[in-house]
Parts: C-alpha cells; structure tokens; sequence
C-alpha cells in the first residue's frame, strides 16, 4: 500500500527539515518499506557545500602566540572567533543545499551525541574535522565511528584527553565513554573509569605540527587493567572493543536514536528486538535506521506531532518549505544561538538536552519574533532584491495552487490549535499557521 499524503509528510519531518508538496507527493507513490529504502540510499559521507577558506586554516601558528603583544593575542583570538562564526554559517548552508537532509539530520544527532565545543577546542579546522568525521560515519559503522572519535583531536582536547598521562592520569574521556557515549549509567563502576583512564595515557594531539593525532609511547600506562571484568595490558583500541561487546551499548545507542526519530517514551519490547538487530549486524547504523523507520510505532498516528522541532529544525525547515532565499547564513547561527542551538558549541558534554526543553518563556518568545521575520523577510540574511516584504507574489507557487487543506497538512503535523479564519486571504491563513503552536511541533 502506498503512502498517503500525511504518511509521507511525516517521514519527511521526522528524517529532514519536512517537505513541500511536491516532494510529499513523490513519496506518495512508494510503499514504506520503497520510501525509507529510498531516504537511506541517499544518504552521503560527504558535504555538497565548501567550508570558508579561512576555517581550514585556522590552526595554532608553530610558534604559538609566543612574542605577540596584548593587542595581537586579542586581535588574534577575534580572528578564530570570526572563523568559529564563519564554520557554523557554512553548517546552515549546508543544511540548506543538501540534496539529503537525512544525512545533516544524522550529521547533528552524531555532533549532539559525541559533543565537542569551540570555547574549550578553540580551533575551528579541527571543529570541522570532526563534522566531516560524523558525516562521513553517520549511516555506517558505529564501532568505527567510535574508535575515529576516540582519536578525534577535538575530541581530545575537548575532554582533556591531551593532560591524560601515566602519571597522573586524566578520567574525564573514559568517564564520558561509559556513561554518555556507549552504555549509560549504572552499567560500569567507578574503578572502571579509572582503570579505563589508563589505556587512554598517551592519546594526544600535535598542536603545532598539523593538529592531528599521535601516541605518545612514552606517556603510556602499559600496565595490567581490568576493566568490565576484563583483564589485560590494554590500550584504548581495547576497551572500545570491551566497550562494544558489553549488552548494554547496543540497547543504550537504540534508545537515543528511538527518542530522536520516534517518541520521548521509548517502547521497551521494540527497543530490545531492534538492539539485537543493532548488535548483530555488527553495529551497522544503516539497518538500524531502517528498522527503526519500519516499526509500526514510527508510523503510529498518535506519534505524529508529539517532538518539538530543534532550532536548526525550525529554522531551516521553514526556510526551506517556503523558499525563502538566503545570503547571510551566518544570521541563522546567531538566531539557533538566540534559540538555545549555537552549532559547535553545546551547552556541555551531555549536549542539548532537547525535546519540551527546547521551550521555555524566552526561546518561545524568540521562536514566535523568528517566525514573523521570516515571513516579513526581514533579517534573516535574506538576498536584499527580494524586498522587505515576502507576500504571495514572492512565496512559493504551491500556496497559491494547493487547496487550504493541502497547505495546513504541510505546515502542521496535527490539526491547529486556533480554527484557520474563514477568508480568501491565503497569505494570512498561512501566517496563522506557522505561529499557531503545533507548528513548533513534528
């Protein structure tokens, strides 16, 4: 059986930024199964867009900062700071062109998961290293996303991975391992962490030589460690592989991506069947997915409309549904900033937390000022020829064509909370929409 046309919104919202009707209709005449294959198999490893120059030069100088005056140091760190800007303007660029918004959905999910900051890395080149790592392993293989995370420079740095020696060494990555990237809580003990520690002495990054990774022998602890009831002379290749083979990871990693694609109230029974699968396919991401895309609870009705749109969801999906032409990506960063996203930078390790507290009475208000401006086309780094004023000579052609219906099933995944007015004035029932509550909602 085909898609109906809620259907295909709905998986549309829930893997990208929604659709249009054009692209709604595409998918209406796929089954599930033909639709999800479909979204997965454009899945890329790889941006459409080019960073700025500027960001993949913006690495510490071989001689540090050594010699330069209090007003160099600041003009300096001005400088990273506009690259810093710069690389999450490009971000949102890319979130824009993308031919698979499935693919920066999962790119995101990866950078809120495995969590690295700006204002603790501080070098914005290896900030997009580390992106380019999570896109290139989004849909692929967990277990060897993992094992390049661990190696990750910014990853290194962020979590303190770099003062991590035999002598005194540092449990911040180890701690962070267990408890938010592979198993959760209540799954290891605190002499895990410590013993796990040690096999990561030595794992550090070459600042000044390229910024990437090497081991340092002589910083090592090449001792015995037990760590999940596991004893050996390990180093940190072998507690991921310990890690990995612990019942708890598969579970855990199903449960974040079940809150993120399906519902806030994971179904236990499912998320236990679709961890085996997880788990015996070897950590493949891809079967996952469509697994998960394939559960009748994905496609339950009462499912639909229950997750708050994310920042970035918010603003590039009604950038792109209403085809509003941008120049300035960099706004876009300053106002998921305003929201309570700014890219690169998380709040902490734990990243965004997400879901109802996306909204609170200031992002709120925030989020209905964004809404307004966009539809006036003021201050979004809109291109300056289209006006001040986007009306229904300068939207989309589909609301115009489309009957009112068609547009409300568009914008909102459950019926509006105000009653659309009984008017001919197209452009002010689809104002009413898009600040009508439900459409902060997917």
């Amino acid at each position: 059986m085909t898609l109906s046309f809620q259907e295909a919104r709905h998986l549309l919202a829930r893997t990208g930024f929604g659709g249009n009707p054009v692209e709604i209709n595409q998918l209406t005449t796929m089954d599930r199964q033909a639709a999800v294959d479909s979204l997965l198999a454009g899945v890329g490893q790889q941006a459409v867009t080019s960073p700025p120059q500027e960001v993949l030069s913006a690495m510490p100088p071989p001689q540090g900062m050594k010699g330069m005056s209090f007003e160099q140091k600041k003009a300096f760190r001005q400088e990273r700071n506009d690259e810093a800007l710069a690389l999450k303007g490009w971000w949102y660029q890319e979130f824009l062109a993308t031919p698979s918004p499935l693919t920066e959905r999962l790119t995101l999910f990866w950078h809120n998961h495995f969590t690295s900051s700006y204002k603790k890395v501080k070098w914005p080149a290896l900030l997009y290293r580390q992106n380019v790592l999570l896109r290139r392993h989004a849909a692929g293989s967990f277990r060897e996303l993992l094992f390049q995370v661990a190696k990750n420079p910014a990853m290194i740095l962020y979590l303190d991975t770099q003062t991590n020696r035999k002598d005194h060494p540092n449990e911040n990555f180890a701690r962070e391992l267990f408890e938010l990237f592979t198993l959760g809580e209540g799954h290891y003990r605190e002499d895990d962490i410590k013993e796990a520690a040690r096999a990561f002495t030595g794992w550090h990054v070459a600042l000044r030589h390229g910024g990437g990774f090497v081991f340092n022998r002589h910083q090592h602890d090449d001792g015995v460690k037990r760590v999940l009831g596991e004893t050996g002379m390990f180093g940190g290749d072998d507690v991921l592989s310990i890690v990995l083979a612990h019942p708890a990871c598969a579970a855990y990693l199903t449960t974040k991506l079940w809150r993120e694609f399906v519902s806030d109230q994971p179904d236990l029974h499912e998320v236990e069947r679709l961890a085996d699968l997880f788990r015996t396919s070897g950590y493949h991401i891809k079967p996952l997915l469509r697994a998960l895309f394939m559960s009748p609870q994905f496609w339950a009705p009462e499912n639909r409309g229950i997750l708050v749109k994310s920042p970035v969801e918010l603003i590039v999906g009604t950038i792109r549904i209403f085809q509003l032409p941008t120049k300035e990506t960099e706004v876009l960063a300053k106002y998921g900033r305003r929201l309570g996203q700014d890219l690169f930078d998380p709040p902490n390790v734990k990243g965004w937390p997400g879901g109802t507290r996306w909204i609170t009475s200031t992002t709120l208000l925030n989020r209905w000022q964004l809404l307004q401006r966009s539809l006036r086309g003021t201050e979004l780094g809109m291109h300056p020829h289209q006006g001040t004023v986007i009306d229904m000579a300068h939207g989309p052609a589909w609301i115009t064509e489309e009957g009112l219906d068609t547009v409300q099933a568009v914008l909102t995944a459950v019926p509006p909370v105000s009653p659309l007015p009984n008017t001919s004035d197209r452009w002010r029932a689809v104002q009413q929409l898009v600040m009508d509550p439900v459409y902060q909602l997917k």
